[in-house]
């Protein structure tokens, strides 16, 4: 998925939280008029400000108010806007209120002290590991691992400043953050996702139906924990609509949604937008004897990386007037390319017919005064345009060889709109790597296996093992490609091309009724409740995923973006 820096309106020479969100995040985690307060990356102030509003609704005078709230905000500019918001609404404001420092430092030094907080609230800046600065990268990394996890250099900001938010909590504190979506999919949040399930006692997670973020595919959820004292424990998932809601919504509401038992792993978080009974069917068929992981039985790979396709793949008319022909090879450059179950010579000769990109350029790694004239003139104008120099490129011997080129026995979608397919590649064409190729291992019959995958038990679990982006595309990385469990079982008596000419027709329910009844109920053993349960399961994390569209409402941004490289705040990666 590209990067790309979010760009936020600005108020006042500073960026802003929305005030729904800042009043949220305060009102419910913000018990008594008593709470000392922590907002680790305050900006200008809005959340602190919240803060503030709340502590006094809850009958603080607003002296006492002010002397219970502390920011941490590394940049000057910022601190000040936010001492002077402060200011404004109380009438005075205590200089030492605001620390302009490193909150990492900041942290170490509380937790030296033992200086605890009631409350820690806000958003933490998503700074990518490019721009993490060394001398707060080394604080940050000793936090994570006093968590007992093991950062990488790959570790984007806002991981550490939620490990460090915790540690500052005393052991009946509340946190209450906005944190990217990524936390309950992606794997580099593995290790966080098992420090919270430990660390607090119950976990709230708020997610919206629709995108609220203007002109990116951005989600967040807002995470709310508690640690009780070891009270009642669990985790639970409330979904709005947008942004908007949260000002009706009322936090007694909680106790209406289901609290579900914390799996303490590091297992992805997407299971809890299931129900008990889900959740439970989804965990005890994890381990069933019948069932294999694919990789026992296939190897997924990425598709070929050229580092330039619009120079590296062609369509026919290019190869032909360029006079390349001799240096191409088939390829397959888009999922959509695939129709059905089954890649023929027929379908890849229609791409190439429909003038679609279906030539790869696979050039001989030789020196250039080697390649024929027609290639060199191809190379040196790709060199014009400066290709060469890009990353992917550059690194190579001979930057127009494009490496690992392979053709593989069958392609696996990478993202996905509606649900993943396996397909024969019956033409002898290599992929980009927008879609996946796949080698079988141990004598596995392609057809059985490519019929096998089409059923609801894998299609639920690749919801739960994949992840989900703001588009509502499904992204399946090789390695967790080759977790997910298939029924081979009486595979055997599945027709692949009643079920490909199903799949063309894109009448998906019937394939699925089909291989549901032969690979589960009879293959599986599942009663047709259980079976049933799983197509359900499949159905609401697919169209939640896909339901995720952007409001129309054009929203103010929701996360905070500080001014200066230490608080860029980006896409994570």
């Amino acid at each position: 998925m590209a990067k790309a820096a979010l760009t936020y309106q600005k108020l006042r020479g500073g960026y802003y939280t929305p005030k729904p969100i800042a009043n949220f995040l305060a009102r419910w985690a913000i018990q008594s008029s008593r709470d000392e307060i922590l907002e680790p990356s305050c900006g200008n102030g809005v959340v602190l400000g919240a803060g503030l509003e709340t502590l006094i609704d809850r009958g603080a005078s607003r002296l006492e108010a002010s002397r219970l709230i502390h920011g941490v905000e590394i940049d000057r500019q910022e601190a000040a806007a936010a001492l002077a918001r402060i200011e404004v609404m109380c009438g005075y404001a205590n200089p030492t209120i605001i620390k302009t420092d490193d909150f990492f430092s900041y942290c170490k030094a509380h937790l030296n002290d033992k200086r605890l907080f009631d409350v820690v609230i806000g958003n933490p800046p998503f700074i990518r590991y490019q721009n993490f600065l060394e001398e707060q990268r080394v604080p940050a990394f000793e936090l994570m691992t006093k968590a007992g996890m093991r950062p990488s250099r790959l570790t984007n900001t806002w991981v550490p400043f939620l490990v460090a938010s915790s540690f500052l909590l005393n052991s009946h504190g509340r946190l209450a953050m906005v944190i990217p979506a990524e936390l309950l999919q992606v794997n580099y949040a593995a290790e966080l996702r098992l420090f919270l399930s430990n660390y607090y006692n119950k976990l709230t997670l708020v997610t919206f139906r629709k995108l609220v973020f203007e002109g990116i595919q951005q989600e967040v959820v807002l995470l709310l924990a508690e640690r009780n004292g070891g009270g009642q424990t669990g985790i639970r998932t409330i979904e709005l609509d947008t942004i908007d809601d949260l000002a009706s919504y009322q936090h007694t509401d909680f106790v209406k949604s289901e609290l579900k038992p914390m799996d303490h792993s590091k297992e992805k978080w997407t299971q809890y937008f299931l129900n008990k009974s889900q959740i439970g069917l989804l965990r005890e068929l994890e381990d069933h004897p019948k069932l294999i992981r694919i990789g026992d039985i296939l190897d997924v790979d990425v598709g070929v990386v050229t580092g330039q396709n619009d120079f590296f793949v062609l369509d026919a008319k290019e190869t032909k007037c360029l006079a390349l022909q001799r240096y191409t090879k088939r390829i397959v450059s888009r999922s959509a390319h695939l129709k059905g179950l089954i890649f023929s010579e027929r379908d890849w000769q229609k791409n190439a017919d429909d003038n679609l990109p279906a030539l790869l350029l696979d050039l001989p790694d030789v020196p250039f005064d080697k390649l024929t004239i027609k290639a060199q003139h191809y190379v040196t104008s790709g060199e014009r345009r400066q290709l060469h120099t890009g990353f992917k490129c550059r690194i190579r011997k001979n930057w127009y060889k494009v490496p690992s080129v392979w053709i593989p026995d069958a392609f696996l979608l990478r993202q996905i709109h509606g649900y993943p397919k396996l397909i024969l590649n019956q033409a002898q064409a290599t992929s980009t790597d927008t879609i996946h190729r796949v080698k079988l291992r141990n004598g596995t019959n392609a057809r059985e296996v490519a019929a096998a995958f089409l059923n609801s038990l894998t299609f639920a679990f690749s919801e739960v093992l994949g992840r989900s982006y703001g588009g509502g595309v499904l992204e399946l990385e090789p390695n967790e490609a080759e977790q997910l469990p298939i029924p081979l079982r009486r595979a055997d008596s599945l027709d692949i091309k009643e079920l490909h000419a199903l799949i063309i027709k894109d009448d998906v329910n019937s394939v699925l009724d089909i291989t549901d009844h032969i690979l589960l109920i009879k293959g599986l053993g599942l009663s047709k409740k259980d079976a049933r349960s799983l197509r359900v399961i499949w159905q609401k994390l697919r169209d939640r995923r896909i339901n995720r569209k952007h409001s129309r409402k054009k929203l103010a941004p929701l996360l905070a973006l500080k001014s200066g490289s230490p608080s860029q705040l980006l896409l994570p990666d």
